[in-house]
């Protein structure tokens, strides 16, 4: 199923083969039920909480404006995977991906998870602000300032995934074309390559390792100094809604950290049984990522019956009277 080229003398692999999850292919229907279910609510939730942001007027702080890109980037991370997983559980053939669709698989992949590894770090700083400093926040955080640091992390996202991408695919794929993962991911797809790749290793954790260890000392060193300005607070009613933003976000950050320290770590580690770390970040946290900022902030879900309510009320009220 796997063609490949002739090239000096050596065969160059043109697709790649994704083995999938661990226990899939036993019952391909079920998980392929699930998979859907999964992506369904994933795509469906994002997408509420994306229009939600955009259209209620009470929703117009700074935080919810970068709640908008979240919701955007988890619903499109869930389709740089989820689809091709389904594909490859109807079919063999959907199993197949060319040497250009695994490159531009992963840097989706890179780009859109260390975009959203940037965005967490500016949220944490905007909730800095707004609790520490909320004299300073309408100012520091105005509208330009927020634009600025959304378009920011798109930038560096797309850069950080630019180097591995470029990094990870200038090496010769000659041999093996099975990709024992189920997506194209650095890892997995480093061990397939007909060249040494301790430099590529070494980079990809120097790189990850810095970018992801930078952000997340700042988000913590920002919610230890947040959660001794949130006892501070006199009213219970204050501390209350402060505290239940901000362990929203922790949770989040938590979800979303774990599971690629753990890939990226061990990046000899990879296979079909290593996929469950990855499912969690690519497949999982995007679906759960709605609902905990729903069920945790109530301006959020107050919007939402707003929004859910609205047509009803407007094709009452535009009806005739009988």
């Amino acid at each position: 199923m796997a063609m490949e080229t002739e090239n000096s003398n050596q065969t160059v692999v043109s697709h790649f083969f994704l083995e999938g999850l661990m226990y899939t292919a036993e019952h391909p229907s079920v998980f392929f039920l699930l998979f859907l279910l999964i992506y369904s609510i994933t795509v469906t939730g994002n997408l509420l909480i994306l229009i939600t942001v955009g259209c209620d007027p009470h929703l117009c702080s700074p935080m919810y404006h970068f709640l908008g890109h979240l919701s955007f980037l988890d619903a499109c991370l869930s389709t740089v995977t989820v689809p091709k997983v389904m594909a490859g559980l109807l079919t063999p053939d959907g199993k197949v991906i060319s040497f250009e669709g695994c490159a531009i698989q992963l840097y989706c992949l890179h780009f859109l998870a260390s975009t959203e590894c940037f965005l967490y770090t500016v949220m944490a700083y905007d909730r800095y602000l707004a609790i520490c400093q909320p004299l300073h926040y309408p100012v520091a955080m105005n509208r330009r300032m927020c634009a600025g640091l959304a378009g920011i992390t798109w930038a560096m996202g797309a850069g950080h995934s630019a180097i591995h991408t470029s990094l990870t695919f200038h090496l010769l794929y000659c041999g093996p074309r099975h990709v024992a993962y189920f997506f194209c991911d650095i890892p997995p797809v480093l061990k397939l390559a007909c060249a040494d790749t301790a430099i590529n290793e070494v980079i990809m954790l120097a790189n990850i390792g810095i970018v992801a260890a930078g952000c997340l000392i700042f988000i913590v060193t920002s919610y230890v100094i947040i959660m001794a300005a949130v006892l501070r607070i006199r009213t219970a009613e204050g501390r209350q809604r402060a505290f239940s933003t901000c362990t929203a976000h922790l949770t989040v950050v938590l979800l979303y950290y774990m599971p690629p320290v753990c890939i990226y770590l061990q990046p000899h580690s990879s296979g079909a049984g290593a996929g469950a770390p990855a499912v969690f970040y690519t497949v999982v946290t995007p679906m759960l990522n709605p609902f905990i900022y729903t069920l945790r902030n109530k301006e959020v879900k107050q919007a939402l019956q707003r929004l859910l309510c609205q047509g009803p009320r407007e094709s009452t009220a535009g009806s005739p009277p009988p």
